[in-house]
């Protein structure tokens, strides 16, 4: 079996808002302690505050590598032996079309989403291989398999995640260290009010009418795939809400 939930060392990225929060939480009321690293120091002291002895809270943003390397190869002993590393930090910004679209809003896209993620990944793989146990799981998107206008570098970014977390699959054969992608469709978060700049209003349009997914389904679901039998791996959890599915193709008639 995996090893018991209560015993295990969990890494969070991006705790401080939407999915990652909603992770620290989840995995907390598991009995898991937990290393909640995020931008926003305050969060962090609140989520450890209400959970002393079981937050070692980081403050730290995965663009800055050394910075990352750093904090992570010097947590304190009670948190050091990473058991599941959740990759969720990340971002979409703007709905531009490519030609349109700014390109620092992209480089900030690539360098979280993906350089961000290689960077914790590499820095903690290591030790899981060492100990003979682990789980990586990251965050990505049905945007990595389904384009949509405006979705560009974004859905790039996520395509990248998707096949990264499948190539780790393949260097990991022949160890005990398990890798899981996990893909959701529309999910209300800061999600939006992120990508749209601060603009509630819009924002809150992109779930007018209907229900979407909440982080709390999404950290239902890493939980669940962590606590699977040690010998079980899930490659791809894609999900959406009821109220979300697919549309014909987009065609430009004269």
């Amino acid at each position: 079996m995996s090893r018991d939930p209560e015993s295990r060392t969990v890494l969070v990225t991006g705790a401080t808002a939407g999915i990652g929060a909603a992770c620290a939480d989840a995995f907390l009321a598991a009995g898991a302690r937990v290393v909640a690293t995020g931008r926003r120091a305050d969060r962090l002291a609140e989520l450890a505050a209400r959970h002393p002895g079981r937050v070692h809270p980081l403050a730290l943003d995965v663009r800055d590598r050394a910075a990352t390397e750093r904090s992570l190869s010097t947590l304190p002993a009670g948190f050091a032996d990473v058991d599941v590393l959740v990759n969720s930090a990340g971002l979409a910004l703007g709905l531009e079309p490519a030609q349109r679209a700014s390109v620092d809003d992209w480089d900030q896209m690539i360098e979280t989403n993906c350089a961000g993620l290689v960077t914790v990944t590499r820095a903690i793989l290591p030790g899981m291989i060492a100990r003979g146990r682990g789980h990586v799981v990251n965050l990505g998107s049905v945007a990595a398999g389904y384009p949509y206008p405006g979705g560009n570098v974004y859905g790039a970014t996520k395509a990248f995640v998707r096949q990264f977390t499948l190539n780790l699959r393949a260097d990991l054969l022949g160890t005990p260290v398990r890798a899981t992608v996990i893909e959701p469709g529309m999910t209300e978060t800061e999600f939006s009010l992120v990508r749209f700049g601060g603009d509630a209003g819009r924002a809150g349009q992109v779930y007018q009418g209907m229900q979407p997914l909440t982080a709390a389904d999404i950290a239902e679901a890493i939980v669940w795939c962590t606590g699977l039998p040690a010998h079980v791996n899930v490659n791809v959890i894609e999900l959406m809400p009821v109220a979300q599915a697919f549309s014909p193709f987009a065609v430009k008639r004269e």
